[in-house]
């Protein structure tokens, strides 16, 4: 009796670097393997006639798939496409490209396909089997022996071990680990020893007491023609047949004879072969036969009878059959216990050449710290059907416009602690929907030790912050924001991990080079955390796995990749560049972080198309956005991060009047290049989290040099934003600074006008498309007078930064005569202006006047900066309406 299986194809194939050929049956996944001292390729053809005679390939020809032949394939495209003549850094591409390409070649002999190791996941960590029982799987090539201990097996280090002998222990350092569901009291073990059980589609399903014997009798009575599955019972048939048309009927069998066998034609050895077997009854075996041109180097074709591969390929696998067999979630219940209950805690057992360690596994997916302030510990995640939660939007479509919200959900609630995912998910994000945004931006999200950290140490990759909630608390998050329109995108840092040894990375089977670098390079030159080992295997499959596990199991949209710079080079970006592009292939760069983030980018936008990448470099790192193809790292946007710190050197070192508006354009619109891949953040996190200081703390230290004690002190601070800082040893841990002050906004005032504008500019972005309409084109730039004006599309913008000087009538060109409305003006009172500009003006008509060499102006009356009681921007824009 044939087994029931999922498919009927059979495959030929050739290891590339294995002089070994394989039958494949993809039904029973069993492989027969002939020994050659050839390397043979196989051509699977539909056909009876044997194939053109393929020359041997001159290896001193270059192949048409290297470097810049390849089709479409440029490693030095982007410096062609903008001029730009560097030597040793297209060099530099050029070996990048193909490091690259090896880098891919290497994975393929360990994968079968290259983006399988982007989902590490599903093997990984620990994990129901259908066949009542959990694995369990890790790699700490350093450890000695593996088990998993927890409160289901009363932390036995013993009881739950990695067995030799029975896939244990790999070469590679993996371990596996199987725990087998307890039997209850009284229950018969299965009949089947594979027996399957569905956990979770069919839960409410018990046991339908079919037999097992007639079911697998009927698959293959409905599947199978009368003889049929003869090559399915007897599967050394196809291939010997194969090896006698091969080598005769006496063909050699040993390597030894192999080498003795003459090699005479191809084609006079199978008509030998057909003559022999003329005569031979009808065979059920499939119609194959091999030709080759009797040459060292050849190309052996298998061909069969196209009406038998068609017949064969046609057939559907008796997959009900198969589910038929299997027995819901009652029945499991009913029959078992769970080797690891839903919620227990647990750790990996490692005896290491340094002693026993316990540690949380590298991909636990949920961690909680020990109440008790002692080692955290993993929790095993799989809430019953009935109780996980269940997806209820999809994701929304990219705009072209990105209006990003950036978030840490623990400093997001009104009180002095931290908030919650749920907190989050019912406060916040209505706000930030009301308030215009298409895209929130979450830092600190992944589990992380010290909470002042605001998440940038991170200790278990893929895991949520257990201070938030639990996994299904944040899969509502995502799904709530997905229902509101807004797309989540994620901070992540790969750049470097936490330094932490009992809960982390670090020494994780006892050895210092497991997950990271060795010696200084694995750790980071001024903050401390470890630098991660890009150029190894199972790294980059714990990373790339990573990315993919956020979008899988969180429905996650985008990330922006943290302080690129810090992996990127060996100084971790703490040193002064010139923009000389040496500096960016030099010693000091890190060739295999490179790797990984084309790599990231790659496989990313391969298996998720509509994935938003961002990088956060503060060098600017060359090629950042441009297609991996042309010598790019696949970025779609980058963070440009000189524009926040010009406003904090403005704020700090220069007086208001002496401002450069030159200055101020040159950074705002970065690399012209890039202008439509860049991201601008008006304050940056770090400012006030690292350090340094926020803006409104600038103004307050500002305020009081002139007017100390005063209300315009006050008001002067806060126009701008609330101090934030986490609690830390510095504030003995107080959370009186680590929230949001919501109710500011249900006051008429100061706060409630900072809102409507912020909400009246995302509106104009959505309803104008004042972002995506393309490049502004800055016409008007005076620096005396410190006025910018610049043109988008039907929308004209008009920025007066002056803190004291008003102007009445201002003049701005414009090439298009009719007529221009204003339609958001930053001195309207529902702003907090003055309401210096009339409603009458609001509609002006162009006037004849060469003005910035363009032949009609507007004259516009423009107050200054200081007349706002928020020290705002004093700007204008207007509509154009044509006659």
């Amino acid at each position: 009796m044939a087994s029931v299986v999922s498919s009927t194809k059979i495959s030929f194939s050739i290891c590339p670097s294995e002089p070994s050929l394989h039958f494949l049956s993809h039904s029973n996944f069993q492989s027969i393997n002939f020994r050659t001292k050839i390397r043979l390729t196989v051509k699977c053809t539909a056909t009876n006639q044997p194939s053109q005679q393929h020359s041997k390939k001159d290896p001193k020809k270059k192949d048409k798939n290297e470097e810049g032949d390849e089709k479409g394939v440029n490693p030095v495209g982007f410096l062609t496409r903008l001029g730009i003549t560097h030597k040793q850094f297209a060099v530099f591409l050029r070996e990048r490209h193909k490091a690259f390409k090896d880098l891919k070649e290497e994975i393929f002999k360990r994968q079968f396909m290259v983006k399988d190791i982007a989902y590490g996941f599903e093997l990984l960590g620990l994990h129901r089997h259908p066949e009542h029982r959990m694995d369990f799987m890790d790699w700490a090539p350093g450890a000695r022996y593996c088990s998993l201990v927890g409160d289901f097996n009363d932390w036995s280090p013993t009881e739950n071990s990695a067995r030799e002998g029975l896939l244990g222990h790999d070469d590679y350092g993996y371990w596996f680990v199987v725990l087998e569901d307890k039997l209850r009291e009284g229950e018969e073990p299965d009949e089947l020893y594979f027996q399957q059980y569905n956990y979770m589609e069919d839960y409410d399903k018990g046991d339908s007491g079919v037999d097992i014997e007639e079911i697998f009798q009927k698959a293959n009575d409905d599947y199978w023609e009368p003889g049929e599955d003869e090559y399915m019972k007897n599967r050394f048939k196809v291939p010997a047949k194969l090896y006698e048309q091969l080598f005769g009927p006496n063909g050699p069998q040993t390597l030894e004879e192999l080498e003795e066998t003459p090699l005479e034609d191809g084609q006079t050895r199978y008509e030998k072969w057909k003559e022999q077997h003329k005569d031979d009854p009808p065979s059920n075996l499939p119609s194959m036969h091999v030709i080759d041109q009797g040459k060292e180097y050849d190309i052996f074709n298998v061909v069969s009878d196209p009406a038998w591969l068609e017949k064969i390929r046609s057939k559907e696998p008796p997959l009900p059959y198969w589910l038929e067999i299997r027995k819901g979630r009652k029945a499991w219940l009913k029959k078992y216990s769970p080797a690891v209950p839903h919620g227990s805690k647990y750790r990996v057992y490692f005896n290491t050449p340094s002693g026993p360690l316990e540690r949380v596994p590298a991909w636990a997916t949920y961690v909680q710290p020990d109440p008790d302030g002692k080692q955290a510990y993993a929790i095993h995640w799989e809430p019953p059907p009935e109780c996980a939660y269940k997806w209820k939007y999809t994701s929304p479509k990219v705009s072209k416009s990105l209006r990003i919200y950036e978030c840490h959900v623990g400093i997001s609630g009104s009180e002095p602690k931290i908030a919650s995912f749920s907190d989050f998910t019912e406060k916040v994000l209505p706000h930030i929907k009301e308030a215009g945004y298409n895209a929130i931006q979450l830092i600190g999200v992944v589990e992380h030790k010290d909470y002042y950290t605001v998440g940038y140490r991170v200790t278990n990759f893929f895991a949520v912050s257990s201070r938030y909630g639990t996994p299904d608390d944040f899969k509502r998050l995502v799904d709530e924001a997905h229902g509101l329109g807004l797309l989540v995108f994620l901070e992540i840092v790969h750049s470097y991990a936490a330094a932490d040894e009992m809960v982390g990375l670090s020494l994780f089977d006892g050895s210092n080079d497991c997950y990271f670098q060795t010696g200084k390079r694995g750790h980071h030159k001024f903050w401390g955390t470890r630098m991660f080992k890009y150029g190894d295997q199972e790294v980059l499959q714990f990373l790339l796995s990573n990315l993919n596990w956020w979008v899988v199991e969180y429905q996650i949209d985008g990330f922006q990749f943290h302080s690129l710079s810090s992996m990127i080079y060996t100084h971790n970006g703490f040193a002064s560049f010139t923009g000389d592009l040496e500096e960016y292939c030099n010693q000091y760069v890190d060739k295999d972080a490179l790797q990984y983030l084309m790599f990231a980018n790659e496989l990313l936008h391969a298996i998720h198309p509509n994935i938003i990448t961002i990088a956060e470099d503060a060098t600017s790192y060359p090629g950042l956005c441009e297609p991996i193809s042309q010598g790019g790292l696949g970025f779609d946007y980058y963070v440009n991060l000189s524009v926040s710190e010009m406003w904090l050197s403005l704020l700090q070192t220069v007086p208001g009047h002496e401002w450069s508006m030159s200055k101020i354009v040159s950074t705002l619109m970065g690399n012209k290049h890039y202008a439509d891949k860049m991201l601008v953040y008006a304050e940056n996190h770090n400012q006030s989290i690292s350090g340094g200081q926020s803006f409104a703390e600038i103004l307050f230290g500002e305020a009081n040099k002139q007017s100390s004690g005063s209300e315009a002190v006050v008001l002067r601070g806060l126009a701008v934003l609330k101090r934030v800082e986490f609690p830390m040893q510095s504030n003995n841990f107080s959370y009186s600074l680590a929230n949001r002050q919501w109710d500011l906004l249900a006051n008429v005032g100061l706060h409630q006008h900072l809102f409507s504008f912020d909400k009246d500019l995302m509106s104009l972005g959505e309803n104008q498309k004042a972002i995506s309409r393309g490049l502004p084109n800055v016409h008007h730039l005076d620096d005396t007078t410190m006025v910018i004006a610049y043109i988008r599309g039907p929308l004209l913008f008009v920025l007066n930064f002056h803190p004291t000087d008003s102007y009445p009538t201002y003049n701005v060109g414009v090439e298009e005569a009719g007529e221009y409305q204003i339609i958001l003006n930053t001195d309207d009172e529902k702003y907090g202006g003055e309401g210096l500009i009339d409603a009458g003006k609001y509609l002006q008509r162009t006037v004849v006047r060469r003005v910035d060499g363009c032949r009609y102006c507007l004259q516009l009356q423009l107050p200054s900066r200081s007349g706002l009681d928020d020290e705002k921007l004093s700007a204008v824009i207007l509509q154009f309406w044509p006659d």
